[in-house]
């Protein structure tokens, strides 16, 4: 009887166990690689996202501590070159010119130029109580000042003195101080001084102070006042 042919062996079977080829081994390992590099741009990307956030935390923090401090300013507080105003809002009528006691004060390089202008409100009919130099960093054409009761007073003293600013003291009488100051060119001629009602006219309004960085600027009086 004829030997019987056999089946050629088959070379991807061995003891009954799938012999991995080599095509097939390095496919897999090409896929290993693969799957190792999705999970660490995965993990770098979320290393870069928690980075950002804990910057972005401290950052928060920072700013925070610097608006809380003084150190930086937000757009809101520094908009206007001018401090909250602190000028009263109150409308005045003005005031006869004999009702108002009035203190006039030179702080300009032209000797006598208090008592001149002193002798011009008296002609006025002003009480003029006390008249000399005073010392004053002010930028303008000169300073009104006075206690709450004497605003009324005050504003009738910027219309004679036209550009005038008012600054408010801790006074309790109704006197008036007029400060003049280099700008000072003279008083309104009595037939154009405006006397409808009005308010005071103050540096954080209408901005006459030149050095804008040193407001409020207050009057320097001589000792005593």
């Amino acid at each position: 009887m004829a030997n019987k042919r056999r089946r050629p062996k088959d070379v991807t079977q061995l003891h009954g166990h799938r012999v991995v080829t080599g095509p097939e081994l390095r496919a897999t390992f090409a896929e290993d690689q693969q799957a190792h590099k999705s999970r660490f741009r995965r993990r770098l990307f979320h290393g870069i996202v928690l980075v950002l956030l804990v910057g972005l935390i401290a950052a928060g923090a920072v700013g925070a501590w610097a608006i809380m401090n003084g150190v930086v300013k937000v757009p809101s507080a520094i908009a206007s070159k001018a401090p909250t105003s602190l000028c009263p809002a109150t409308t005045f009528d003005y005031v006869p010119n004999e009702t108002v006691t009035l203190n006039v004060f030179n702080a300009t390089s032209s000797g006598g130029l208090a008592g001149t202008v002193a002798d011009q409100f008296t002609a006025r009919g002003y009480k003029v109580a006390s008249v000399d130099n005073s010392n004053t960093a002010y930028s303008g054409v000169g300073v009104v000042v006075s206690g709450v009761k004497g605003q009324a007073a005050a504003f009738n003293i910027q219309r004679n003195v036209a550009g005038t600013d008012y600054f408010e003291d801790n006074r309790e009488d109704e006197s008036v101080d007029v400060v003049l100051t280099p700008g000072f060119e003279g008083l309104v001629e009595p037939q154009l001084v405006d006397q409808t009602p009005g308010m005071l006219q103050c540096p954080r309004e209408n901005l006459r102070v030149a050095d804008n960085s040193k407001w409020p600027i207050i009057p320097t009086l001589p000792a005593g006042q």
